[in-house]
């Protein structure tokens, strides 16, 4: 548990203590790779027990990692600061969060947040909306215990990177740093934060909700990295298993209008029951296979569930969002192997 207690805490300063990342990682990720009012002490021992078997794991649903090409580059300009120089290069994405521990979090903080809500008198339409005052003792424990997660999600993704490079290196007997294995960017979604924003012409704090969306800054905004100041904060966008996947890049019409943020995917068209139902695990494989895709799977029925049929058009919502001036397009990705949870 101790090594737990400190994940929680540290973010990737720890995973860089252990020797699990290298330096520069950090510098291509959101925070730096760690909320500092994270407070261990307000995870439950239940969410921590969930959260110490699953670390450096995908997780289920639409998780996932893919060994990917790149398809076609729109920016050549903010691809060449991400390192991406030619169509056909090979990327790995990795698409994952903090697990069952964050799952945890969240059920334990609705519980407090329902009698918050009838101690302050605070009603809603729909008691999946249980919220708290944000600086009520439930408000603040919560963005704590949300903070922590989100630097065991950094952890998570970060042991999976170095189990990647290791993978690739012993794959193709060169090192990783020789093979050019640098993190693009890590982008958090599914957080709340506390941001500064233009509204009505003036200044304010917020928090910030990101549900099924994602962080998408713009150019020369203070807490994005250096490499990117000039093309604005990369955005990784997951399609679907089949399709493909995007990097853009955050605008600042998008700081203005949608307090710096974007998709984060495509959407589900069909509820997971229904895809299970009306899809058979042999003809989306085959279908897969014929595209020239592998993949491998934990349990066949995440196969239905996640089969591109069960998603919109991934390319149609990245071309609204580019076309609202939210995000701009920069690079297409096609994957070629998969790795569901």
């Amino acid at each position: 548990y101790q090594a737990l207690e400190e994940a929680l805490e540290m973010g990737m300063d720890w995973s860089l203590r252990q020797g699990y990342i290298w330096a520069e990682d950090k510098e291509h990720c959101e925070e730096y790779g760690r909320m500092l009012q994270a407070d261990p002490t307000k995870v439950s021992a239940r969410a921590k027990k969930r959260g110490l078997p699953q670390l450096g794991t995908l997780g289920a649903g639409n998780h996932y990692a893919e060994i990917q090409i790149v398809d076609e580059i729109y920016d050549r300009t903010a691809a060449r600061k991400m390192g991406i120089d030619e169509v056909g290069q090979v990327c790995v994405m990795i698409h994952c969060g903090s697990r069952g521990m964050g799952h945890q979090v969240a059920t334990d903080a609705l519980v407090a947040m329902e009698k918050a809500m009838k101690r302050d008198k605070i009603e809603v339409n729909d008691r999946q909306l249980a919220c708290a005052r944000i600086q009520s003792e439930e408000g603040q424990d919560y963005l704590k215990a949300m903070a922590a997660a989100a630097n065991y999600a950094w952890v998570n993704r970060s042991s999976m990177t170095f189990l990647t490079r290791q993978a690739f290196a012993r794959q193709f007997g060169a090192s990783p740093d020789d093979l050019d294995m640098h993190v693009v960017y890590d982008v958090s979604h599914n957080i709340a934060k506390v941001e500064r924003h233009w509204v009505n012409d003036r200044p304010r704090t917020l928090l910030v909700h990101r549900k099924g969306s994602t962080r998408a800054f713009p150019p020369h905004h203070p807490l994005i990295p250096v490499d990117y100041q000039l093309t604005g904060q990369p955005v990784l966008i997951g399609g679907t298993m089949g399709t493909c996947s995007y990097v853009l890049t955050g605008t600042e019409q998008g700081m203005r209008e949608t307090f710096g943020s974007t998709c984060h995917g495509a959407g589900r068209a069909l509820s997971r029951a229904k895809s299970r139902r009306n899809l058979d695990y042999t003809d989306v494989l085959q279908a897969l296979e014929a595209k020239g895709i592998s993949i491998r799977v934990a349990s066949p029925k995440l196969v239905m569930e996640e089969a591109p049929e069960s998603y919109k058009n991934v390319t149609d919502v990245v071309d609204t969002c580019h076309a609202a001036g939210i995000s701009k397009k920069c690079i297409k990705l096609r994957p070629i192997g998969v790795i569901k949870g």
